[in-house]
């Protein structure tokens, strides 16, 4: 180790513990940021779980009460049932590929629908598997032909994919709406709605098949509520951790007190008395002594 290098012992005991404290509050104020950040999470799963709950089963409306020619789609509006009247433009079919559907890499089907007030609405009909021995499906339902109503679910376009993936001829890699006017034919591109698109419910006349319906959105709240919960949590046992530290720390400098007296010989221990010194005897009775034993032979 080097002479310069400090280690946390050396410091002083003041110091040390404006350390660990210092990094206790370090710590939870990064575990109530990222609680913050799940309750808000959990807060827009609310708010998703709400809306769907509310449009979701919603008696169907004519298209134009919720998104006017020329007008914006309406978040609130999402998932809401509305109802369309005019024929499918068969040849702009395209397909979504890898969505998962069925345990396995499905392909949606997107056909546009021309309203009878001439705007171009995608419908989304729904999924169908990849083929047996190709990866594109082996056939597609076609939609009714001629004149049919169709009651759809609202959606918002989806994000162009951060990966830059494409896709082949007659395939895009997400709905999204602009990419979708750009793969189209221009006359349909001129009336094409770009704000939002539907998800099929139903069509009249009926085919005789039909992919597969979309699944429901899911009603899980997901775990970001226990999660939020579980970073304060932390943040608590962040300071009862330092806490302890610190206790700790005293009891064994206490324990230590009490160990240096006996380790240092006994410096506490009452001092044993020297011995009493032995009285000299005088040297003349000492000869005396001998000259009587001397008369006594």
């Amino acid at each position: 180790m080097s002479p310069r290098s400090v280690s946390m012992q050396s410091l002083p005991r003041a110091g040390r513990w404006a350390i660990y404290i210092a990094l206790a509050v370090v710590f939870a104020i990064a575990c109530a940021f990222l609680s913050n950040w799940q309750f808000t999470r959990n807060q827009e799963r609310s708010g998703q779980l709400a809306l769907v709950a509310e449009n979701y089963d919603a008696v169907p409306v004519p298209l134009a009460e919720l998104l006017p020619a020329g007008g914006d789609f309406s978040p609130g509006d999402e998932w809401h049932p509305v109802t369309l009247t005019g024929t499918y433009l068969t040849d702009e079919q395209l397909l979504v590929r890898n969505r998962p559907h069925g345990g396995t890499s499905a392909f949606e089907v997107l056909v546009p629908f021309r309203l009878d007030d001439g705007r171009v609405l995608l419908v989304d009909r729904g999924w169908v598997p990849p083929g047996q021995d190709q990866p594109v499906p082996d056939a597609i339902p076609a939609p009714p032909s001629g004149e049919a109503t169709v009651v759809v679910r609202l959606r918002p376009g989806e994000p162009l994919p951060s990966s830059g993936r494409s896709a082949p001829e007659g395939q895009v890699p997400t709905i999204n709406l602009g990419l979708i006017a750009d793969t189209i034919s221009p006359t349909a591109r001129e009336a094409f709605e770009r704000s939002a698109y539907g998800v099929m419910v139903s069509e009249d006349p009926a085919p005789a098949t039909a992919p597969s319906a979309l699944e429901p959105p899911s009603e899980d709240p997901g775990p970001h509520l226990s999660y939020a919960i579980q970073w304060i949590l932390f943040a608590v046992m962040g300071f009862v951790f330092i806490g302890y530290v610190i206790r700790t720390e005293r009891r064994h400098r206490r324990e230590d007190a009490e160990d240096a007296p006996s380790e240092a010989g006994g410096t506490d221990a009452p001092a044993t008395a020297p011995p009493a010194p032995r009285r000299r005897r005088d040297r003349d009775a000492e000869d005396e002594d001998a000259l009587l034993d001397a008369a006594g032979r």
